[in-house]
């Protein structure tokens, strides 16, 4: 059901030195580096999961809910656009970019965001074939 789990952190270089401990005894490497313009953050990869630690892309003190975001894992592009599209219609908002591809160090990746009627940040992800 879920792809991935975002939590929002002030202090990456902590975090990552707490979650690279918490995580090594569940058979997780340490977090990659996955910086880009908009935010510096780290991923840790499960068989077909990611946890990511990252600076909220807003610009505001992360909190237990700033920079999260719950992440379902979709079977097709099509899936994630109807998830979207179905938000939208029902009191939900499109976060960030338009639905769409992402290019990361893992691969392609479509996806859509969306803040529900609360402002809970959700995500669709579709894995793109290698």
């Amino acid at each position: 059901m879920f792809s991935h789990v975002v939590v929002g952190t002030n202090d990456l270089k902590t975090a990552k030195r707490f979650y690279d401990a918490v995580l090594g005894p569940l058979g997780y490497g340490e977090g990659i580096s996955d910086d880009n313009d908009q935010r510096r953050r780290y991923v840790y990869r499960a068989d077909t999961t990611l946890f990511i630690i990252t600076q909220p892309l807003n610009g505001q003190p992360a909190t237990s809910a700033n920079g999260g975001t719950i992440g379902f894992a979709c079977q097709s592009v099509e899936q994630v656009d109807r998830w979207h599209a179905a938000g939208v219609a029902n009191g939900g908002t499109s976060a960030e970019a338009p639905p769409g591809v992402r290019e990361t160090a893992y691969g392609s990746l479509y996806l859509a965001y969306l803040r529900d009627p609360d402002g809970n940040k959700l995500g669709a992800l579709y894995r793109e074939p290698d």
